[in-house]
């Protein structure tokens, strides 16, 4: 059997001083989660960073993270080492990425020491893009999604890049949920093969005789159907069990 190949997936969100880099803006906090194989591994990197200026009081209303609060926090660059160590080599999954790497290579270019963008380190997949693609003319904003997928938000009452891009993470693991079904039935079907190879070394020792057919009864023909539907509404109407 072929050996797994390990992808690595890095969920991420930043809170900034305001919209704009233009004006000035800057990052106040990074949070990132780490999928490994569609996976949560529990890995995480959050860093709250002093941005040397005030937030724009709209900014302010969203992340409710105060001047005095950041006024101890380290400065851009004394983490970035950290940050690039924690997302070089994998796939980066933002929601609305553009605004994100704006800011991340805003912050990027000020340093001295460093003169790549973030593109240059890993790639990017926009889940606002994928969004607008798979239900083009709806709102796609998170708590859209959020809604939409049956992620629970209940916690966000303030924006936070953590919590943020925990809740992105599940919303783009049941956006994409066909490919974990795929996933789970090749596990399966490589450990049928793996039981049957085991089986067969041992056939000699078994007594062979007629095969019992059991069929499945009523209340396990509803469960597998309830089972079948809810797997068709998190991967958007692709359950490939009900459609063909």
């Amino acid at each position: 059997m072929a050996e797994q190949q390990l992808k690595r997936q890095v969920v991420l969100d930043t809170e900034t001083t305001g919209l704009s880099t233009a004006d000035g803006n800057r990052i106040i906090e990074i949070g990132c989660v780490e999928l490994i194989n569609r996976r949560l591994t529990g890995e995480t990197f959050h860093q709250y960073i002093n941005p040397e200026r005030e937030s724009e009081a709209g900014a302010l209303e969203v992340h409710g993270i105060t001047t005095e609060f950041l006024a101890d926090k380290p400065k851009f660059e004394d983490i970035v080492g950290d940050f690039i160590t924690f997302i070089e080599g994998a796939e980066l999954i933002i929601h609305n990425a553009s605004f994100d790497i704006g800011f991340l290579d805003f912050e990027l270019s000020k340093l001295k020491t460093e003169k790549r963008c973030i593109k240059d380190i890993c790639p990017v997949l926009d889940t606002l893009k994928l969004a607008k693609e798979k239900h083009p003319g709806q709102k796609n904003n998170l708590d859209a999604l959020c809604r939409r997928y049956d992620v629970d938000n209940s916690n966000r009452e303030l924006h936070g890049a953590l919590l943020d891009s925990e809740i992105l993470a599940d919303v783009y693991l049941a956006m994409t949920g066909g490919q974990v079904s795929l996933s789970l039935m090749a596990e399966q079907i490589d450990n049928a093969d793996a039981t049957s190879t085991l089986q067969d070394e041992h056939s000699s020792k078994r007594i062979h005789g007629p095969l019992r057919v059991i069929f499945a009864d009523t209340d396990e023909l509803e469960a597998h159907n309830a089972t079948l539907q809810r797997l068709d509404k998190v991967s958007g109407g692709n359950c490939v069990w009900l459609h063909k």
